[in-house]
């Protein structure tokens, strides 16, 4: 059985079990959250899909870590200047455990 949710702008496959890694999620380490953005629920050889989600399908998870990406760095030079411009930039996480998907 797996289930397609979004999170954070995207979609992802998970299943029961899975450790997934997203963006940020307000809550502490170690509690648990329900994802109701489920957009389509396959069990066997049924599929579900939504429009855009499905009623009453939920997953839980349980968050499991959170922190921020290695730092990605941004050079931006301009043509024909002396000048030049270098930012760096570190996305927040965080770690899910998905523990069982309901409903569909």
């Amino acid at each position: 059985m797996y289930a397609i949710i979004q999170t954070g702008g995207e979609q992802i496959r998970v299943s029961a079990g899975d450790k997934v890694c997203v963006e940020k999620i307000r809550g502490e380490v170690n509690s648990e959250i329900i994802l109701d953005k489920v957009l389509m629920v396959s069990k066997d050889d049924k599929i579900v899909c939504g429009k855009p989600y499905i009623e009453g399908a939920s997953v839980k998870a349980e968050i499991v870590e959170a922190g921020r990406m290695p730092k990605v760095l941004v050079f931006g030079p301009r043509p024909k200047k002396a000048h030049r411009k270098l930012r760096g930039h570190r996305q927040q996480y965080t770690t899910l455990k998905i523990k069982e998907i309901i409903g569909g």
